[in-house]
């Protein structure tokens, strides 16, 4: 059976021994976004709330990771793609803080989880997702992804520190600093009511 092949390849020297040998790393990018497309797009979209912009971030996620598989070797894609995905949804945020607000808000109405809530919720959900978005682009980059990576991804700090490259007690910091800037830029709030329901 004939397979078409829509991998990519690249070749590495490396010493073993004084040898030189040369590796060939084969992936098979189209079982890569099969097996972890969920998880990215999940992650995109639960940042930016809004399709256009989480199937940008899809996208620009496998392309820097194709980009990196070209300059060396991946061991977990998952975690790659994962901290891609991350880092690109925080920089689309930041970037739509530089916009200016249109009267049609980027989050589709579609993303509100709910169990029939009442459009008075519908509203108030929208607008702390929306405050929480902006928060997060607010955030220094690095407690932007270790907050991410805790609370919506589910990650222990021992995960978090070892994809980010940082040790566990980095990953607690950035965090607890995180948690605070959040609280703090909470604690401003000019609608009172949202004090009381946004625990971070």
């Amino acid at each position: 059976m004939t397979r078409l092949c829509t991998s990519s390849c690249f070749l590495a020297k490396a010493r073993r021994g004084g040898q030189k040998e040369i590796r060939l790393q084969v992936i098979d990018w189209q079982g890569i976004v099969k097996k972890h497309g969920p998880l990215i797009w999940q992650t995109a979209y639960r940042l930016l709330g809004n399709h256009a912009d989480a199937a940008d971030c899809f996208q620009e996620t496998f392309v820097s990771a194709l980009q990196f598989s070209r300059r060396q070797r991946v061991r977990n894609f998952s975690a790659l793609l994962t901290r891609l995905a991350t880092a690109r949804a925080i920089d689309r945020l930041r970037q739509r803080l530089h916009q200016p607000l249109s009267n049609a808000e980027d989050a589709d109405w579609v993303a509100i989880p709910s169990a029939n809530p009442g459009p008075v919720q519908q509203a108030h959900q929208h607008e702390l997702a929306a405050k929480l978005r902006k928060a997060l682009a607010q955030l220094p980059p690095q407690e932007a992804q270790v907050f991410c990576l805790r609370y919506l991804n589910n990650m222990s700090y021992r995960q978090i520190a070892k994809q980010l490259g940082i040790k566990t007690n980095a990953a607690g910091v950035l965090l607890h600093r995180a948690r605070a800037k959040l609280r703090e830029y909470f604690a401003y709030s000019p609608d009172e009511s949202q004090k009381d329901e946004v625990k971070v």
